[in-house]
Formats: C-alpha cells, structure tokens, sequence
C-alpha cells in the first residue's frame, strides 16, 4: 500500500517545486504596455486611423519580438516624448520603443541590448541663415532647439549642458517653426525623423543640414524599473530575440518598409493631384 501511495506524494511535491520555476519561464506578464517618441518617422509615429496608437518601424520591432515571446503588446501615444518617457520611469508604461542610452535614464530604465539602430543627429538651419560650422565648438555662441528631455549621447549631453544654450520645446514642428522665425539660430535632431517631419510640413526647401552629425547613437528598448513585468526572464528572452532579430537584418527590413508607409501617407502636394 504504501509503495503505491509513495509516487502520488512524490509527484505532488515534484509539482509545488516546480511550480515556481515555471512561473519565472513564463514571465509575469502576458500583455504589455509600451510608448515613444510620437514624432519620430520612420521610427515612430502616430497611427493617422487610431491616434492613440504608436505605428512605425520601432513598433513593428516590438511587435516581432512580443509575438515571439508569446505576449502581448500594446504601442500607445502618451504625449510628447518629455511625457513619454515620464510614463515609463513611473511604470505607468512598461517600456520606451526606442531611446538612446545615458546615464539619467539607467537609473530609471533596464537597456536591451544590442541596439537595434544607430541613429545620426545633426545641426538644422534655415536656408540662408548658415553659419561656419565644423563641430560642436560653433555651437557656442548661437540659440538652439531641441525636443525636452532628448538626448544626443552622454557625451555631448555633457559638453552642451556646460557648453551650449539649448531650449526645449515639447515637438519638433516647434521648433522648425521657431527656426524658420528666426527665433532660433538651429535646431539638433535626428537625419532621417527630421527630414520625415520637414517633408511632412512642408518645409523641406527652406532647412539645410551642416555636417558633421553632433554624435551617432544607437537606438535600444528599456523597460522602466517600476514596470511590474520587468523580471529576469523578461529581459533576457528581450535580449536574445532582439540580438536574433537584428543579425537577421529586421531592423533595416522594417525601416525601409516605414519609410514607404511614411510617404504614402502624407496629404498630395498641391500641383500633383491631377498629373
């Protein structure tokens, strides 16, 4: 009798034991919440059918990862990128679709590595209004714009804070419109994002690039600290998809199919309606 009732025991107590092993393997959570940068094509922007969503390259990402880790994943516009990223280091939000790493958002935010974009960020004047330009000493005398709370690396987010006199404004519309006043002397932000934003506004013809980009900054996911999904489990899974994704070249796959959706969603410029 006793041997029949030995391997029953056996194998309930084999199952409370495991049971808390298994909970890590799965995670804790089954949906997330993520947000971003809403004026950021081609990497994110706001759905023109659902505004309350996230749409772009950044999202399409995190959906591929999210599906297979077999959860669920929600991209959602929370406001400007300053709010945006607040949501996340509160943990109202689970995590960002896209920063840069610095030091501030470390203590606030778990980095999953590799970065799956590395991003230019370079100066923007109004045609016509250039200045000699060769690096970031030729910033120090003028009045720029960038968006508040962004980030060109720690490196120069160092030097321009010592250096530099930079106002943040809440869009990148913004500030264009700020520059084109002549409010301003430039503008810091990222190539391609900024060029979707002009061509989108309009005003592509009247804004010039000077080169050289002020820093190049790979672009990852973070979880917030305060997200009650972020576990071991959640991260690491995170972390191997994404080094899996982007040694598949996904990342660029996506971006160039944004860039398409980007275009093709933009009003018809007056003209070229009927050519």
């Amino acid at each position: 009798m006793f041997e029949r009732v030995l391997p029953k025991s056996f194998l309930l107590l084999f199952g409370w034991l495991l049971m808390p092993a298994l909970a890590v393997a799965t995670g804790k959570c089954e949906r997330l919440v993520a947000t971003g940068n809403p004026e950021y094509p081609p990497y994110l922007w706001r759905d023109p059918q659902n505004p309350q969503k996230l749409i772009g390259a950044n999202a399409d990402l995190l959906q591929h990862l999210a599906k297979e880790l077999g959860v669920a994943v929600d991209i959602i516009y929370t406001g400007p990128w300053s709010r945006a990223q607040d949501e996340v280091r509160t943990g109202r939000v689970d995590l960002v679709a896209g920063a840069f790493l610095t030091l501030p958002r470390l203590g606030a935010m778990d980095y999953v590595h590799p970065a799956f974009y590395s991003t230019p960020a370079v100066v923007w004047v109004h045609r016509g209004s250039e200045f000699p330009y060769a690096g970031w000493e030729d910033l120090r005398e003028r009045t720029g714009d960038t968006l508040v709370n962004n980030s060109f690396g720690e490196q120069f987010d160092t030097y321009a804070k010592s250096n530099l006199t930079l106002e943040g404004v809440s869009s990148l519309s913004q500030a264009f419109h700020k520059l084109l006043k002549g409010r301003t002397d430039y503008v810091l932000y990222e190539r391609y994002p900024g060029q979707a934003v002009a061509d989108s506004l309009g005003i592509q013809d009247d804004l010039l690039i000077l080169d050289p980009p002020i820093s190049s900054e790979g672009l990852y996911l973070a979880v917030s600290h305060n997200s009650s999904c972020n576990d071991p489990w959640l991260r690491g899974m995170l972390a191997q998809k994404m080094t899996e994704a982007v040694a598949s070249g996904l990342p660029d796959a996506l971006l160039q199919r944004n860039l398409l959706l980007w275009k093709e969603q933009q009003p018809t410029p007056v003209g070229e309606a009927k050519q």
